[in-house]
């Protein structure tokens, strides 16, 4: 009886060792169908992502090819902007505009020791508004029906959505080049533009943006210094002339222009960077001066398509590298975990 025990003992014990082997077995060929299943899903997602850096990079030099092969901007006013150089045009202008334009003096001093009078009727030095911060300047009068309103108004409209704040970051100098007109009038201007802007930063622009009125021959010595060319109309007693703003360093050294009545957010902000030597902006507004640069015959920033080409090529191999790097570490995961499998299976 004891043997007959012993033998069907030895029976189950034989059974349950073939049992045991194959589950081994079994978890084997899954592990190993698993692992052959990550090594296909990884080969095709790293074709993937190679076949995309790649379109990235064909639709870069198509970019190039297609920009290259444009030609300058036109004109962007009969007064002032780019012009052809096939011989003169008529401009078709009435006797009034003829003259009216606006030259720019790129890096041209400002005569910072004109006088004038501020809002409040207080006699102040043109030179009081600079040293510190760069200055967007302007040049209107404040009894004009339509064109210098329009000017304004497409001032405070950018004001309104730059990320800077005026007498922060920046300030505004608005010079009436009317004589005949007083501080009231320039008040009265403030008192509406600076209503205009959000309320959070209407303090700071009540402190930063100064309206500005003087005699003949400081708006003269002023208007010359800008390039601002402009006439008074006997028929119509107005005065005839066009529309621009400007932007000045810190020093008072005229650095851009800005034509029309709708000035660009992205175009001023950049302006205001490079004019305060990149003093204030984020690392985000340096991108874009780099990808960006001024263009004085059309007032504009234009996007310069070789450094986007770069920053686009760099982007790609950064992309590929980090493709590599982080397939490759899972890839020496996924070795450590089968080393560590195959040691507990072996001291088990």
């Amino acid at each position: 009886m004891r043997h007959a025990n012993e033998v069907t003992l030895r029976r189950e014990d034989a059974e349950l060792r073939r049992r045991s082997a194959g589950c081994v077995k079994t978890f084997e060929s899954t592990r190993r169908y698993v692992e052959s299943n990550r090594s296909v899903t990884i080969s095709l997602f790293l074709r993937l992502a190679i076949s995309l850096m790649l379109s990235l990079f064909v639709f870069q030099c198509l970019l190039l090819t297609a920009v290259a092969q444009t030609g300058p901007p036109g004109p962007s006013s009969p007064l002032y902007g780019a012009r052809p150089e096939t011989g003169p045009v008529p401009s078709g202008l009435p006797q009034a505009l003829r003259n009216v334009a606006i030259e720019q003096r790129l890096n041209q001093q400002l005569p910072l020791d004109l006088s004038f009078r501020d809002e409040s009727g207080q006699p102040v030095k043109l030179g009081q508004y600079f040293g510190k911060k760069p200055v967007v300047f302007s040049l209107v009068y404040y009894d004009c029906p339509m064109l210098c309103t329009q000017v304004l108004n497409g001032m405070v409209t950018a004001f309104r959505v730059l990320p800077f704040q005026i007498g922060k970051d920046f300030d505004v100098v608005t010079v009436s080049f009317d004589p005949r007109e007083t501080a009231t009038l320039a008040a009265a201007k403030k008192k509406t533009y600076v209503g205009y802007l959000p309320q959070a930063v209407q303090a700071g622009a009540n402190n930063g943006w100064h309206f500005l009125t003087g005699d003949q021959e400081s708006i003269r010595q002023l208007t010359d210094a800008v390039g601002f060319r402009y006439q008074y109309d006997e028929a119509t007693k107005q005065f005839a002339h066009a529309s621009a703003i400007m932007v000045t360093t810190p020093q008072g050294r005229l650095s851009r222009y800005y034509y029309g009545i709708d000035y660009s957010a992205r175009d001023l902000r950049l302006g205001l960077i490079e004019s305060a030597q990149n003093k204030i902006g984020s690392p985000v507004d340096q991108l874009l001066l780099y990808c960006y640069h001024y263009d004085p015959a059309t007032g504009k920033y234009g996007a310069v398509v070789m450094n986007m080409v770069r920053l686009g090529g760099i982007a790609t191999i950064i992309g590929i590298i980090a493709m590599l790097l982080l397939l490759r570490g899972r890839n020496l995961s996924a070795r450590k975990l089968k080393v560590v499998k195959l040691k507990t299976g072996g001291a088990a």
